[in-house]
Order: structure tokens, then C-alpha cells, then sequence
């Protein structure tokens, strides 16, 4: 939860309409998609491609600044691939995640660790924390 002290790095900023059949536009043009329904054809992404694409994005970051203090110098090749669940149960809608991370030459307990340190940091980590499922490997 953000308090009064804390200090806003940036703003991600969209113009969303449709929904799920739409279109999302950031308000500096960078982004420009267009949405579609999960299953269906044609172009576009939907919301769940969406965050998986910006939790691992983000991630990544978080290990960088988790490897640091462990002295593990992260590999030019490493990838998180990330795999967001749209659920539908007794209660409604929910999401459930995996993230997949693969650290290439690092020592597996070394990676985990790094990976461990990277979900306490990660923002998307921490927004998702106690609210969804979230499984973590090494690949």
C-alpha cells in the first residue's frame, strides 16, 4: 500500500474501450492494440497476455536488483516466461500465475535465491501477493 512519503517514478497512462473487444490506446502512442476475447481469432491481445508480458517484464528488473546483493551476475540470455490463468469458480472470475524463470549457468540454489528475492521486490509480485495464486520455477 503506498503512503503519503512515497514517490511516484511514473504514471502508465491508457484510454481503454470495448473491454475485452476493444482497443487500448497510452496516452504518449507508444501503445496501440488492439483486444480481443481470449480464444478468438484475428489480431490483437487480450488483458491476461497483457499482464503476464508486464509481470515477467518487471521481474526481470526486480532479479537484477536481487542478484546484486548475492553477487550473482545475471546472464545476457535470462527469460521468464510467464503464464497467467483467467479461472472462473463458485466465487466468480480469478487469475492464478506461473512464472517460469530461466537463469542459464547459475547454480540452481543461486537462482533460487535470486528468484525468491526477486518476488519480495517485484511491484506485480507484491500487487498479487495473498490475492492469487502465484507458482515459481526454475527452468
Amino acid at each position: 500500500m503506498s503512503t503519503p512519503e512515497d514517490k511516484v517514478l511514473y504514471t502508465g497512462r491508457t484510454h481503454t474501450t470495448g473491454g475485452r473487444s476493444g482497443a487500448a490506446r497510452s496516452d504518449d502512442g507508444r501503445l496501440d492494440i488492439v483486444l480481443t476475447r481470449f480464444g478468438s481469432t484475428g489480431q490483437g491481445t487480450n488483458p491476461e497476455q497483457l499482464f503476464a508480458a508486464g509481470w515477467s517484464a518487471c521481474f526481470m528488473g526486480a532479479m537484477a536488483r536481487a542478484a546484486q546483493p548475492l553477487g550473482v551476475k545475471l546472464p545476457d540470455d535470462l527469460a521468464v516466461d510467464a503464464e497467467v490463468d483467467l479461472l472462473q469458480g463458485p466465487d466468480g472470475f480469478a487469475l492464478s500465475a506461473r512464472l517460469k524463470v530461466s537463469v542459464p549457468g547459475i547454480a540452481h540454489d543461486k537462482a533460487l535465491a535470486v528468484v525468491q528475492g526477486a518476488h519480495q521486490l517485484c511491484p506485480y509480485s507484491k500487487a498479487t501477493r495473498g490475492n492469487i495464486r502465484v507458482d515459481l520455477s526454475i527452468a
